[in-house]
């Protein structure tokens, strides 16, 4: 049987891919580029080319065929954009897989969900899984709560496939295009000066991606409740300044300095940023979530994974910026100075 990983391109779903393919596994990837099938042969996985979030029967059937096991890795994933187009990504398209394998009869489908369900604008520390703002905070947190639903409610109907429903936070690691790419570049654009609310002074948790599928591993064989939810971290909590002086500073040898920034200055400049983009249709350069992202302590509870999942991270948060640097100095991602 194969296992089949949506968002087989990104950093989550590559590592995803590369540790299955490691212990002997039939992989199929997917993803919206079709020039990767011959890289995905190369490495012995299957690989269909698929846009999701427009998915028709028989693309569908190609996916599934011959499945046991569903990760389902894939989503638009961003602080800004069009509402319908997070509607479509995150929520059509994981009900339509969601059904689908039911009807044919997938054993797990692990889908990977997001903590910033969670976020509301105030601090917190050991945020449990039943926790809930009054308000999502952007369409990307709302669209990925309305399909944690999607999967609840084939969860509550049938009983043949087990879903399991992970939030990991903070994802770092090789082949990230996400958290890193944004901070390097902004050092290059600021000469070296890292501008951050309370000069960094946020408590957070990240998570390594080669444990955030340790976590996808232990989900696909745990004896839990289909319909479950689990926070995945690095079990590290850390201020902001302290993760970038572990990696810019001592691993990569970057000369940066964090200038603090009043963070009501830093959301009215946000909100600024916002109202121009609205005009242009590009992505500003910061959003007031992502200001708000940098200023409030979040930490996340994880008795729950520990204890039912069976997860610990096997990579700890020294060895996972270890090796992330490594990664970005042999891809040429870290080698700025000012």
């Amino acid at each position: 049987m194969r296992t089949l990983v949506t968002g087989a391109t990104g950093g989550l779903g590559r590592n995803a891919v590369d540790a299955l393919l490691a212990q002997g596994a039939r992989v199929r990837g997917t993803g919206r580029d079709a020039a990767q099938r011959e890289a995905f042969i190369a490495r012995g996985a299957d690989y269909v080319p698929a846009d999701l979030a427009r998915l028709t029967p028989a693309t569908l059937d190609a996916l599934l065929d011959g499945v046991d096991t569903v990760w389902h890795c894939a989503a638009l994933s961003s602080p800004w954009g069009a509402y319908d187009d997070f509607y479509a990504a995150n929520v059509r398209a994981t009900a339509a897989l969601a059904e689908g394998a039911v009807k044919r009869g997938v054993r797990r489908f692990v889908h990977i969900s997001t903590p910033s369900i969670y976020f509301d604008y105030q601090h917190h520390a050991d945020l449990p899984e039943r926790y809930r703002p009054a308000r999502f905070a952007n369409h990307y947190a709302a669209t990925k709560m309305l399909a944690e639903e999607a999967i609840q409610q084939q969860a509550s109907t049938q009983h043949a496939t087990r879903f399991i429903i992970l939030r990991p936070r903070g994802l770092f690691g090789p082949h990230d295009r996400v958290v890193l790419p944004r901070i390097l570049h902004l050092l290059k654009l600021r000469g070296g000066v890292l501008p951050l609310p309370r000069g960094g002074a946020a408590r957070m948790d990240l998570t390594y991606l080669e444990n955030v599928v340790h976590a996808m591993q232990c989900a696909t064989t745990a004896d839990v409740p289909s319909g479950a939810a689990y926070n995945i971290t690095n079990h590290a909590p850390a201020t902001l300044r302290d993760l970038l002086d572990q990696l810019l500073g001592q691993q990569l040898g970057l000369r940066y300095r964090i200038r603090a920034v009043p963070y009501p200055a830093m959301a009215v400049a946000a909100r600024v940023m916002e109202m121009a983009s609205a005009i242009t249709h590009r992505e500003p350069l910061l959003t007031r979530y992502s200001a708000a992202a940098l200023h409030y302590d979040m930490t996340l509870a994880n008795d729950r994974a520990r204890i039912e999942l069976g997860y610990v991270p096997p990579v700890d948060m020294t060895e996972g910026i270890r090796r992330t640097a490594h990664w970005l100095r042999e891809h040429g991602n870290g080698t700025w100075q000012r």
